[in-house]
């Protein structure tokens, strides 16, 4: 069977053409130390039916479809019961390797920052004292998303205590929480608590200029969610009851009409975070609650699998779809897990630039499959906010489905998109990851910016080790190759994965714990590698390699000590711009490559630009590549001597490139080939 790589064209085709869930898999059987194995290939094959004439056609009524949201919403809860599930953070710790760098150096940027700032808007707006100094950007007292942050804070310290039990974190985010109780003891205001006055509100009803008063709101819940959930901290829930009945009242005295007419203006992800405070108490008010946060004109569209996303804002719309996956998966309701599968399967298919990112100027400008023309009004492209939500939703389709291809496009965004949007040593981070030749990387300030990407980056490099491995009843399936330790303590099995990944495309699994029961290791075979893959057990080689996109599965009695190794050979792949084919991004594996163009600006004013200003920046002469008539991925070759290095081979001057995430100078990921 051949492989399904992942690019935007075949990952569309592939989940049209195959049901979530019934990829490849390949299946090695040993119940002794020496390994003996078979392979097994199963895939779906789409219905053969004869062509009929129109005149067939035509002796039928049309069926017109139903609206599926035409009715108000009923919520009941009938959980769904997810295929696989994942690990707590405590079961996975993390070793040396890039992704605890990530983790650390963004740690380090969390400590940097003090309670007495983060919680001075609060304070001011409950009308408490506060001599702190006043952040700036987006959290200063002016600005209508101040406390944004703080809620982003609040979930970044929890994900991070849950994953290393770290007690400074711990007491910080304790003190933040108390904090925040305070301020809504003094406000006195059936509940609600904010950086910002209840006034926003008033406007938002009015339909008057205002940023976003839930999208804000939805943070600061989440952020006490998260404090509740992995931040053992019980006063966070007190806080969040409260201000989600001062929510689930003020959305219950507006109609349908009104409120999706509000929805019009305001957007985020309300509608996540009270699903999922119904989920954690029981209680089906919060989700009640959360239907009144439904965009019908957004959902009713993906429900009928009809992308209409032109003109939409990418990031207020992701978390929308985050809590409709978040509905499926505590009602059952498919129409919920329909909007859910739609919108990932058009957004990665025919949306997403090679690092796995979407968008330009914050929204999607086009069509679907005109990213060539997209990319061109503006250099910001790739919002890192989008790459953060649709990560997440992915992690809910796998635990569905088990599809191999939502792993794939998990690493691509996280090896390329998210670990190269932290700056080396600071922890600031991006905003914008741009596709346009000669761009460069901007990051964050120390306290005179705070943007939604900041926040959303200080989440998302907490839980680094939330995707390598999940599982379900009778096997463990490891999904990214990075060094680090499970521990699963319902069956008390451990495993230690040791590996340089991607600077070596070897991995290695030794058994430090088991059963004495049999029970399965799946190995994800990426789609990115060939069939030249090994598997080994215990020095020993698998008859069989695996399958491009499979798991490759060794299921026996397991003794500690016991050791898989895994080879996935890299290879040198391009990807085309569907409305350009001489658009041109070269990876190697998974890895996207960019070409080196010398330093970035030093002078850029970060306060006022949140991404690269290539019309500002000076000039810079992007070489065109020759192919002669050669294939395009020949066209480069490993530099003698360096790691993950390539040049352009054959050309007129010469052409340097690197991962993506480690081009911190001015760079090319899309080369014009002729």
């Amino acid at each position: 069977m051949k492989p399904i790589p992942f690019t935007r064209r075949a990952f569309t085709k592939g989940l049209a053409l195959t049901p979530l869930g019934l990829a490849s898999s390949s299946t090695a059987f040993s119940e002794s130390h020496a390994p003996a194995a078979h392979e097994q290939l199963t895939t779906a094959q789409p219905l053969r039916r004869v062509p009929k004439t129109a005149a067939e056609y035509n002796r039928h009524p049309p069926i017109r479809e139903a609206d599926p949201f035409a009715e108000p919403l009923t919520f009941n809860f009938r959980r769904a019961t997810p295929r696989l599930r994942p690990f707590a953070l405590n079961e996975i710790t993390l070793a040396a390797g890039p992704l605890q760098h990530a983790r650390d150096w963004n740690r380090g940027y969390m400590l940097r920052l003090s309670n007495d700032r983060l919680l001075h808007n609060f304070r001011l707006t409950a009308g408490l004292p506060s001599k702190a100094e006043p952040l700036g950007g987006w959290e200063a007292p002016s600005a209508e998303l101040r406390g944004h942050f703080v809620g982003h804070y609040l979930s970044a310290c929890a994900l991070l205590y849950a994953t290393t039990k770290d007690s400074e974190i711990k007491i910080r985010a304790d003190g933040l929480v108390a904090g925040i109780a305070e301020c809504q003891t003094a406000l006195n205001a059936n509940g609600y608590v904010s950086a910002f006055p209840a006034e926003l509100f008033v406007r938002l009803d009015k339909r008057e200029k205002v940023w976003a008063p839930f999208y804000t709101l939805h943070k600061i819940m989440a952020g006490l969610l998260d404090m509740k959930q992995f931040g053992d901290n019980e006063q966070a829930l007190v806080i969040l009851l409260q201000l989600a009945a001062w929510v689930d009242a003020w959305t219950a005295l507006r109609t349908e009409e009104h409120m999706q007419d509000i929805l019009e203006t305001e957007y985020g992800g309300m509608s996540e975070v009270l699903y999922s405070l119904s989920g954690l108490t029981g209680d089906p008010r919060w989700a009640t609650a959360g239907d009144r946060f439904v965009k019908k004109a957004f959902f009713t569209p993906l429900a009928k699998r009809q992308d209409e996303l032109k003109g939409l804002h990418c990031n207020t719309h992701m978390p929308q779809v985050v809590g409709a996956a978040r509905r499926y998966e505590l009602s059952s309701d498919h129409r919920f897990a329909d909007v859910s599968e739609f919108f990932f399967e058009t957004v990665a298919g025919a949306r997403t630039y090679a690092a796995g990112g979407s968008g330009n100027t914050e929204g999607w400008l086009t069509n679907a499959n005109r990213l060539a023309l997209e990319m061109t009004p503006s250099s910001h492209h790739q919002e890192c906010c989008c790459a953060y939500n649709m990560m997440k939703l992915a992690r809910h389709l796998y635990q569905w489905s088990g599809d191999t291809r939502l792993i794939d496009y998990y690493e691509r965004n996280l090896l390329n998109h998210r670990l190269g949007a932290i700056a080396p040593g600071t922890g600031l981070t991006t905003y914008f990851l741009s596709m346009s030749p000669g761009a460069w990387k901007t990051t964050c300030t120390e306290d005179q910016t705070f943007w939604c990407c900041t926040g959303t980056a200080l989440e998302e490099y907490s839980k680094l080790n939330d995707s390598i491995y999940f599982h379900d009843e009778e096997a463990i399936y490891v999904n990214l190759y990075a060094a680090s330790r499970l521990h699963w303590q319902e069956r008390d099995i451990a495993l230690e994965q040791e590996t340089q990944f991607p600077d070596s495309d070897r991995t290695k699994l030794t058994v430090r714990a088991t059963t004495s029961k049999p029970w399965s290791l799946k190995l994800r075979i990426p789609s990115w590698t060939t069939n030249e893959n090994v598997v080994t057990l215990n020095d020993r080689k698998f008859e069989v390699s695996g399958a491009p996109g499979s798991y490759f599965t060794i299921t026996r009695i397991w003794h500690p000590g016991d050791r898989v190794e895994l080879t996935m050979p890299m290879r040198l792949t391009v990807e085309p711009l569907h409305d350009d084919p001489s658009q041109l991004a070269f990876l190697y594996g998974p890895l996207v490559l960019a070409g080196q163009l010398g330093e970035a600006p030093s002078d850029f004013d970060l306060r006022h630009h949140q991404g690269p200003e290539i019309q500002e920046a000076p000039p810079i002469r992007v070489p065109t590549l020759s192919a002669r008539g050669r294939p395009a991925e020949t066209l480069l070759e490993p530099i003698p001597g360096h790691t993950l290095a390539f040049q352009a081979r054959d050309q007129s001057e010469p052409i340097s490139l690197i991962p993506l995430n480690r081009s911190w100078g001015r760079f090319a990921v899309y080369w014009t080939v002729t």
